[in-house]
């Protein structure tokens, strides 16, 4: 799709994502993988995020999701739930990772109608537990119905797929992994070798950790 190649081709261009098979990079989890992301560094490019901006009104309008309320995942969902917030005129909410050990002790900051429908905004998507822990927040604490979770890049990881299926949400990405390598190596970051060895990342990221240990 020209959407997830053109947002493909921004991360690469800004160093919002790298590309290196070796050596891989070390997620904090410890999983090696042929890509790193930073998607923090769009908010600070304005023309980069006006497109993301748009691209979120797109998949929304596209995908006819109806809601009341936008969340944003502590920490780096935070401004793109803002900006959207502001572009569409809807109230908005974040979610922090851990509910506060003090006070009224909650893991969802604002407020919204108890039912509401919510759309959570992520920065990316690898095994989906940023998201569904936020979105489990918002469904305790005001028993929401949370109708879809919107992301800037998704790892395409099978334990996220079945995550997200498993809690009934929807989930939608304006790019992801299979497009993102497809066009470094067109771009010549990756050598055709590398390209079809980090394309089998996706396929069993497990079995790749071991490979390039």
């Amino acid at each position: 799709m020209e959407r997830e190649k053109t947002i493909a081709e921004m991360l690469l261009r800004i160093h919002a994502v790298k590309v290196s098979v070796n050596p891989p990079f070390t997620w904090n989890t410890g999983l090696r993988t042929p890509l790193y992301t930073d998607n923090r560094l769009l908010i600070s490019y304005p023309k980069e995020r006006t497109v993301v901006i748009n691209g979120f009104k797109e998949l929304i309008a596209e995908n006819n999701v109806i809601f009341d309320v936008i969340a944003g995942t502590a920490t780096a969902g935070i401004p793109w739930a803002a900006f959207l917030a502001i572009e569409l005129g809807k109230p908005m909410v974040y979610v922090r990772a851990q509910p506060k050990d003090y006070g009224a002790a909650k893991q969802v900051e604002g407020i919204m109608e108890k039912k509401s429908r919510v759309l959570i905004v992520e920065d990316l998507i690898s095994t989906g537990r940023s998201s569904l822990t936020s979105a489990a927040a918002c469904q305790r604490e005001y028993d929401a119905d949370v109708v879809a979770v919107i992301a800037i890049f998704n790892y395409q990881m099978e334990k996220a797929k079945q995550a997200f299926a498993d809690a009934r949400i929807n989930l939608f990405s304006l790019s992801n992994f299979t497009t993102l390598i497809t066009v470094a190596a067109e771009a010549h970051y990756l050598n055709e070798q590398e390209k079809q060895s980090a394309l089998a990342w996706s396929n069993d990221p497990d079995a790749w950790h071991e490979a390039h240990r």
